[in-house]
């Protein structure tokens, strides 16, 4: 059987990625610049040929996937087991204005120990396997296909981790762009990342920090 090619994009920017603001599962939309960059993934991505098409059910994520496809409403799933990591009490704060109102909160954010409790929200390792069921989940049921999914940046960061086998509590030193394209193959258990970062079809000004 062929290998199955995993094509997952971060949604595009919103106010509250300028911000540094901690968004989780709250519904925040894209800002202007995340409705560009929406629609140069569809230019980018409506070309190409998948299998399925899988999108988190918050707005963000959403809006980033539907320029893709004609009928975003009966070709994109939504799902909300690709949603980003349930921050809890953090939800709506700066980093600074985290460390002041829930600090105990923010030590465990910042270290990275899996297993800690969030207050509110999830753990790291526990977000870990809900991202992970899902993906294992859509590849046994479109083996040898290509399949795209719109996330968030936890998410991309799980399965980054995943596939390089980076533990969890190591600090982040890859890049996850809002609106990248990242392609991950997999064949015979094997994970392997063909690309990562892809903002090519952005503008120059549409080419945000990573953040």
């Amino acid at each position: 059987m062929s290998a199955t090619k995993l094509v997952l994009v971060r949604h595009g920017e919103t106010a509250w990625n300028v911000e540094g603001r901690i968004q989780g599962h709250l519904d925040i939309p894209l800002n202007e610049i995340g409705l560009a960059q929406a629609a140069a993934v569809g230019t980018r991505l409506s070309g190409e040929n998948f299998d399925a098409i899988y999108s988190s059910d918050l707005i963000r994520a959403y809006r980033t996937a539907s320029p893709v496809v004609a009928q975003p409403e009966i070709d994109i799933v939504r799902d909300e087991r690709l949603r980003e990591r349930n921050l809890g009490v953090l939800q709506g704060l700066t980093g600074e204005e985290a460390g002041i109102a829930q600090p105990a909160a923010w030590k465990v954010f910042k270290s990275r120990e899996p297993d800690l409790a969030l207050a509110g929200g999830e753990s790291l390792g526990g977000f870990s396997r809900r991202i992970l069921d899902f993906v294992e989940t859509i590849l046994d049921e479109h083996a040898g296909r290509r399949i795209l999914a719109v996330t968030h940046g936890g998410a991309l960061d799980v399965v980054y981790r995943h596939a390089t086998r980076m533990p969890l509590s190591a600090p982040r030193d890859f890049t996850i762009y809002n609106a990248s394209v990242n392609v991950i193959s997999v064949s015979g258990g094997r994970w392997t990342i063909e690309s990562w970062g892809d903002i090519h079809h952005l503008p120059q000004e549409l080419a945000m920090d990573d953040s």
